[in-house]
């Protein structure tokens, strides 16, 4: 099974376009020790040739034209993919935007669950993937089963579960109370498993804290993408960047007593790659005490064009 990371920074990327932080500042100015990221999405193949999209992000284009696996075929006609199905980990901007660059007229599959199609019915323009070409298929919560592209089974078999988290920002609902309106199915993770073998991985790019659910699943892992959003709770404030803190976005932060370097601790996880990294997160840079604490605690900051063999 093949795994490319095609994005690996939370919604915006880095830098962010009207971002003047330290860190996407100093990207700019060519200061060493700091590589610029996509937003977060992965591809999955058990054959080198059919490929599955662990998320749509927004720089979907982009991420296509610098991983030649994704390329149109060249004996397949004027138009084609190995693009054959697209999952869905949440409806936020960051997650599902790049759908409508497959827009042109191209047969996939798009997995989420009811809630995030929901979402999707609910806004017309993602009509602009004809529901004849592209199919939409609920996943069930907590079973597996066969990814299908246009033409059937991929090789792959995926398992959503929910995980805490928060419903997009986009469809909060403050008269909601706490929660804003969250549901089940709003934050999913994904046990991503080649079909008739036992390897196979986590994909959690999002994730507000370790339930004991979550804690059960994830022990002795063999691989893991984990949401790296932030390194401190309140990091976005110090910096003047948001008035929001992780709690507040429903993220993880790394650092701290209920961080995710000390809950990991001691779950026996091989392999643990942090995805979905926000501009402000000092890990983002190579020389820094936070990516040396992250390194020592096991963990490794993902990056675009990472390559990995399960």
């Amino acid at each position: 099974m093949l795994i490319k990371v095609l994005g690996s920074a939370a919604g915006g990327g880095f830098p962010q376009w009207n971002c003047n932080g330290r860190n996407s500042a100093d990207l700019r100015r060519g200061v060493a020790g700091l590589t610029a990221r996509t937003q977060a999405s992965v591809a999955v193949s058990a054959n080198g040739r059919d490929w599955v999209l662990l998320n749509a992000s927004p720089d979907l284009r982009q991420q296509i034209n610098a991983t030649p696996e994704l390329y149109p075929a060249t004996d397949q006609g004027p138009r084609n993919s190995p693009i054959k199905a697209v999952i869905l980990t949440n409806g936020d901007v960051d997650a599902v935007a790049g759908l409508l660059t497959l827009r042109e007229a191209q047969p996939f599959v798009v997995y989420a669950s009811d809630r995030v199609l929901g979402v999707l019915a609910s806004n017309n323009i993602f009509d602009v993937l004809d529901p004849a070409i592209v199919a939409r298929r609920p996943m069930p919560l907590k079973h597996p089963f066969a990814v299908e592209g246009p033409k059937g089974p991929v090789g792959l078999e995926v398992e959503a579960f929910p995980v805490p988290g928060k419903v997009a920002l986009y469809l909060e609902d403050e008269k909601a109370g706490e929660g804003f309106g969250t549901q089940e199915g709003d934050t999913v993770g994904l046990k991503v498993t080649e079909a008739g073998t036992d390897r196979h991985f986590f994909f959690i790019p999002g994730c507000a804290r370790l339930d004991d659910d979550l804690r059960e699943r994830l022990s002795g892992a063999p691989l893991l993408f984990f949401d790296g959003t932030l390194y401190t709770n309140d990091e976005m404030i110090a910096q003047g960047l948001m008035n929001k803190t992780g709690d507040r976005i429903g993220h993880m932060n790394m650092s701290g007593d209920n961080g995710t370097l000390a809950v990991f601790a001691d779950l026996g996880v091989k392999r643990k790659i942090f995805v979905h990294i926000n501009n402000s997160n000092p890990a983002l840079r190579e020389d820094s005490l936070e990516r040396a604490a992250v390194e020592r605690a096991g963990w490794e900051v993902g990056y675009d064009g990472m390559a990995i063999e399960v």
